[in-house]
């Protein structure tokens, strides 16, 4: 896993071995964020990442300049690892929330992110649940997107908000506009 772009490009990031996350692949990550950058001006985003896993989305937004990243992960080990490589890399604009996303969704204050991305574990139960827990809290300011990852075997195109369905090999993002 490298960061594709910014101020850390191509800086490789290894967690250890026995984790249980799935990165974004690279090839999918890197397609991911032209499209954002095509339409929001990365450096004035506030982000939310949920699912943080490896930290991967995280640490991609923060080294393209974003004004702040909140990254969430349940998994005490994945936690701490992202921690640990925010401080690494000196990315004062992430902070780091140990809790389970849904709990998260529910007691969040912060009504103001631009993009929400979230990267559930593919087999998760749930999943379908994450669109209207994100836009039944008003969360995402106005022309934001809540991106989430899927396996291909998922279709969002019914639900409410939903703008587009984009596949990169096994990686899918289906993409969720709050109107203005």
């Amino acid at each position: 896993m490298r960061i594709v772009s910014g101020q850390h490009r191509g800086r490789a990031i290894l967690p250890p071995k026995n984790f249980s996350a799935r990165p974004t692949t690279d090839f999918a990550k890197e397609s991911l964020f032209n499209i954002i950058a095509v339409n929001f001006d990365v450096e004035q985003l506030a982000a939310l990442d949920l699912f943080s896993g490896t930290g991967s989305i995280s640490y991609e937004l923060a080294s393209r300049g974003c004004r702040s990243v909140d990254s969430v992960e349940v998994d005490f080990r994945h936690h701490a690892f992202i921690k640990k490589t925010v401080q690494a890399l000196r990315l004062p604009q992430v902070r780091c929330f140990r809790a389970d996303a849904f709990s998260f969704l529910a007691s969040c204050k912060e009504a103001s992110y631009d993009i929400i991305f979230a990267d559930p574990p593919y087999s998760m139960e749930g999943i379908e649940r994450l669109p209207r827990a994100v836009f039944e809290r008003r969360l995402l300011t106005p022309d934001g997107w809540f991106i989430l990852e899927h396996s291909r075997d998922k279709t969002f195109s019914d639900f409410a908000h939903f703008k587009e369905q984009r596949s990169y090999g096994s990686v899918n993002f289906s993409i969720f506009r709050r109107e203005a």
